[in-house]
């Protein structure tokens, strides 16, 4: 295997729908994910990583281009990636790597097979455009590169894990670049359920509910239900990390190779709105991020607020690859290399499908807005939107009460709704009003100063 440290190997592996608290290193009490903590604490642990767009389809776009879904076309599921777009695929291809891809795919035009053309420019590919609908808990169905169906053995999570590791083991003189996307621990559509591995859901059934979770029963929800099959799945996914891990050492690659472990979004079990995702709150936004090997190791706790659209950049970073410039993220490893650095205070995000929406998160500040009557699936974004929630993270960070429109938090939402536009342009979209909520008296005596609005 011809690799330097300036051009290792990278494997990126991606779950689905997965809360950043299902990890250790984010207070979960269970021991779900030992191999993931073990690799945040020795290598990068992202400690405050976002999606940029809290669906999948968008965010897997995002994910291979480093570009807004507004930028691509792909604001929502179902619109294929442009054929001319270009992806991590092409730029690790360029530098003289071998690329491929394994599992759900989810940017093509049918559910199962996806023409070359429509595949991002990898070289090597087993995957399924919508691996949800091909496949169950214990029958995989992937596709190869002549499209031809390949049904793999084994729980879900082990199948393509089995399949990773075949790939990895391919001899081969030119570094390798490796994405896997995982379904887990996304709901199985066709039944609207969370399939664990067999006997796991029994081992987590009424151990542990997320804060938020437990303050909203009055919303409906299906957490009571769903969650002891999302921790299982949890579980196994991080023992497939355990495995690659090994096989990457028993291999003599691990010294040469960057693991870096993300999400595509977040899971709030039908609390916010009646489905899972597609929210500006936390529990859709916050992902567990962590990486290791070359340029990683060591690299502690960022605090840093990370998007996911600042992965991309930051893989070809820690590859040696330059960063091209239509990337509309910025690579995080002078923050790993504890560099000088202006990094920005505040993420931006945009949420499509259930509304046209748009939110800005700082270290203490949640604020969101929504474009009234326009349907999610239609427009892409809006020039007018009015306030939706304002959230004081600091005080509420599960975010149980919405301050927008109370008159002692009038400054901080004018100062946010000034740096949300600002983002906005940045991105890309034109500069929209933005029609603050009806002011209300507050019955809290706090009065939000001009400095606290900028935290």
């Amino acid at each position: 295997m011809s690799t330097t440290k300036s051009h290792p190997n990278v494997i990126v592996l991606f779950s689905d729908q997965q809360r950043w608290d299902t990890t250790g290193v984010h207070g979960n009490p269970l021991g779900l994910t030992p191999n993931f903590d073990r690799m945040a604490r020795a290598g990068t642990d992202v400690h405050y990583s976002f999606t940029s767009q809290p669906v999948c389809g968008p965010a897997r776009s995002e994910m291979q281009t480093g570009q807004y879904g507004t930028t691509t076309g792909c604001f929502k599921n179902g619109i294929p990636l442009p054929l001319d777009a270009k992806t991590l695929a092409h730029y690790f291809l360029e530098a003289g790597y071998t690329t491929g891809y394994i599992g759900k795919w989810h940017l093509g035009s049918d559910d199962g097979p996806t023409v070359e053309a429509e595949r991002g420019g990898y070289e090597y590919w087993l995957a399924s455009n919508l691996l949800e609908f091909t496949s169950d808990a214990y029958q995989t169905r992937l596709f190869d590169r002549d499209n031809n169906p390949v049904d793999l053995p084994g729980y879900r999570v082990d199948a393509l894990t089995d399949a990773v590791i075949r790939h990895i083991d391919t001899p081969r003189d030119q570094p390798f670049y490796l994405f896997v996307s995982y379904i887990e621990p996304h709901h199985q559509n066709h039944r609207d359920d969370y399939p664990a591995p067999d006997g796991y859901a029994e081992r987590f059934a009424n151990r542990w509910m997320p804060t938020d979770l437990a303050a909203l029963p009055s919303l409906g929800g299906s957490a009571q239900r769903h969650m002891a099959g999302y921790l299982g799945m949890v579980k196994r996914l991080d023992e497939a990390l355990g495995r690659i891990l090994d096989a990457l050492k028993s291999l003599h690659l691990l010294d040469d190779t960057v693991v870096m472990y993300t999400c595509d979004h977040g899971n709030h079990f039908k609390t916010r709105n009646n489905e899972y995702k597609r929210s500006c709150h936390e529990s859709s936004l916050r992902v567990p991020t962590a990486a290791r090997g070359p340029g990683f190791d060591g690299g502690g706790r960022i605090s840093e607020l990370v998007s996911l659209i600042d992965i991309p950049p930051t893989l070809l970073d820690a590859a040696g690859i330059p960063v091209p410039e239509v990337m509309q993220g910025r690579s995080f490893m002078p923050l790993v290399r504890k560099q000088p650095v202006a990094w920005p205070d505040d993420l931006f995000i945009q949420i499509s499908e259930t509304q046209v929406g748009r939110a800005i998160r700082t270290k203490r500040w949640k604020y969101c807005i929504t474009a009234p009557g326009l349907d999610g699936n239609k427009h892409p974004g809006s020039t007018h939107y009015v306030e939706a929630s304002l959230f004081d993270l600091l005080a509420d960070p599960y975010e149980l009460n919405n301050l927008a429109g109370q008159s002692a938090f009038n400054e901080a939402s004018r100062v946010l709704r000034e740096r949300l536009i600002a983002r906005m342009v940045e991105a890309g979209e034109a500069a929209p009003t933005i029609e603050p909520a009806p002011t209300t008296k507050s019955f809290n005596q706090l009065h939000i100063s001009s400095e606290e609005a900028h935290t």
